[in-house]
């Protein structure tokens, strides 16, 4: 073999070493063809020690239900090392289709790998095999979950609720459980009501003794007639299933699986509200309401005013109508009514009463009337509208100008001036004055602190005013100070309720629905997450502001089914505020 065949064979030995010492990153699948309601398994695996910063593809068409993990592995063979790490997720398609897994990335001594695609074919579901030694086949068999509706065919705003139970066998035992999807109820006024209280209860399911939870319930009142659907919710359950064998001290042998479990899509057939009869005051009321006006004072001397309460009590869609407005003279001046609402959220609706509260003020003396007001409902149990109707209120006022208007004008009489002859007196052109105790205050020591104050206030007040100016020119920082405090204004409920996770994230959830609220004038309770986002977007809301505002509405539907510490309550609060101070700023 001559030098010039040497040099090549050590060229190619030496190429051949380098091409077996580069890092490779490659994507592993345990199958490639599956059922929607199957699982896989996806690697992502390097060759070489020293990768970092590892970023998975988009999942986007699957649900990640286990993982990441992380397993590295080393070892010696015949004097040659191996190396793998390996990053590992557990997958759920979410519908049919053929789907791509993008390529994930690592960063590798200064630089970034790219690991292959894979393709994923979905099928429609697949049978679960009737094993009964097949521990998933038996989780399936013995847990179950329903959406119980008390109504399915309501008039428009006609409340309805929804309650969620988990069953489970004595066969088998739950760990945890986990929802995995925001449920969205379109065309739909929503309450969460509380559900904290979740206590095991014994019942029947398809005729079998099962053990249940009512772990969620939901009041909806349909905003609109027609066919309306409540999703499914779905949910990670941790299982308990016996093998049938058992430990050295005779205690049953359990292996723990993660089934997946969901609720059929429900139909709710909304009825329209009749329209014969129907009355023309009618603002959408639907319930059992009383009605009254009232007011405080019915005298009022000078400068004093009265409060008009219009008042509606009862059970209903109490939070969805307009009361009635007061009609009055031109001579009582009317100030922009104050509303309160006193209700409470129950399984059977909502309950308690709404008000507007006028204050008027009348301008002249006299007597003024109120004239009456009328207030129409609907009763979905006797099918039938009802309108109530309040007797008119007389305000008498004994103060103020006289006016033609009023019923008792106070007439003034002119009197004669009556002439004395003391009426004009010599007036003195000369007056002496009388030295006393001039020496009592001039030169004591409140004579010169009085004289040192002026001097000294001068420079105070320079101070005061340079800082109050410079203060004043700091625009950027009096914005952010104004968005501070109302930030803690609207969380300031939530803010006390932090360690109290249901409590803390409904007072969260309102605190955010009442600055929509106040900001866009809308009622944002009413309306579902996507029409919120369409209306920051038509307000020129960044992006990324808009999925913010929405992730924290969405974490406060999960937080309060999954466990949660202080600190990601805390996190929750300060996201929250950050999102208010950042919208504030746009709108």
């Amino acid at each position: 073999m001559n030098s010039k065949t040497n040099k090549l064979f050590i060229f190619f030995f030496f190429a051949v070493q380098i091409i077996l010492a580069q890092a490779t990153f490659r994507t592993n699948v345990s199958k490639s063809k599956l059922g929607v309601n199957q699982r896989f398994r996806i690697e992502f695996e390097i060759n070489a020690q020293g990768g970092d910063n590892f970023t998975p593809p988009n999942f986007s068409n699957f649900t990640v239900v286990g993982g990441p993990s992380q397993s590295v592995n080393q070892s010696w063979i015949n004097g040659k090392s191996s190396f793998s790490q390996k990053y590992v997720y557990i997958l759920q398609p979410k519908k049919l289709g053929t789907f791509t897994i993008g390529s994930a990335t690592i960063e590798y001594d200064g630089n970034v790998l790219k690991s292959n695609p894979v393709k994923i074919s979905v099928s429609k579901a697949v049978e679960t095999p009737a094993n009964p030694n097949d521990p998933r086949y038996i989780a399936e068999q013995n847990i179950h979950i329903v959406a119980e509706v008390s109504n399915t065919k309501p008039y428009v705003g006609e409340a309805i609720t929804v309650v969620y139970k988990l069953y489970v066998s004595d066969k088998i035992s739950v760990s945890d459980w986990r929802i995995n999807n925001a449920i969205q109820f379109n065309g739909f006024w929503h309450q969460n009501l509380d559900s904290k209280n979740q206590q095991v209860q014994r019942g029947k399911y398809n005729g079998e003794d099962y053990r249940y939870v009512i772990f969620k319930k939901d009041l909806l009142i349909p905003q609109k007639s027609g066919k309306l659907f409540i999703d499914p919710i779905e949910m990670d359950v941790s299982v308990g299933v016996p093998t049938g064998r058992g430990d050295f001290f005779g205690n049953m042998i359990t292996r723990n699986v993660v089934q997946q479990i969901k609720t059929p899509k429900r139909t709710i057939n909304v009825k329209e509200l009749p329209i014969a009869d129907k009355p023309e005051n009618f603002t959408g009321a639907v319930g059992d309401f009383t009605y009254k006006m009232t007011t405080n004072k019915r005298v009022l001397k000078a400068n004093e005013s009265a409060e008009i309460k219009v008042e509606v009590s009862g059970k209903g869609n109490l939070k969805l109508f307009e009361l009635p407005k007061i009609t009055t003279s031109d001579e009582l001046e009317v100030y922009t009514p104050t509303h309160d609402e006193k209700v409470r959220t129950t399984t059977t609706g909502l309950t308690g009463k709404v008000s507007d509260t006028y204050v008027v003020v009348p301008e002249f003396k006299g007597k003024y009337k109120i004239p009456e007001t009328s207030f129409t409902y609907f009763n979905p149990k006797d099918k039938k509208y009802h309108t109530i109707t309040t007797e008119p209120i007389f305000i008498e006022s004994l103060g103020g100008y006289a006016n033609s208007v009023a019923q008792n004008p106070i007439e003034s009489k002119k009197e004669d001036l009556a002439s004395n002859e003391n009426n004009f007196r010599y007036i003195g052109t000369k007056a002496t004055f009388h030295k006393e105790n001039a020496s009592d205050f001039y030169g004591s020591k409140w004579y010169y602190i009085l004289v040192i104050i002026p001097l000294l206030a001068i420079p105070i007040g320079i101070i005061i005013g340079n800082r109050k100016q410079a203060r004043a020119l700091d625009v950027e920082g009096n914005r952010l100070r104004k968005a501070d405090r109302l930030a803690k204004k609207y969380l300031s409920e939530a803010k006390k309720q932090l360690g109290k996770k249901e409590e803390f994230y409904i007072a969260l959830e309102k605190a955010l629905h009442n600055f929509l609220k106040a900001k866009l004038q809308v009622e944002t309770t009413d309306i579902s997450k996507e029409k919120i986002a369409e209306i920051l977007k038509s307000k020129n809301v960044e992006t990324e502001v808009i999925k913010d505002f929405i992730s924290v509405l969405d974490d406060c539907d999960f937080a309060r089914y999954t466990p949660t510490t202080d600190v990601m309550m805390q996190q929750e609060f300060e996201k929250a505020k950050a999102i208010i101070i950042k919208l504030d700023k746009v709108l």
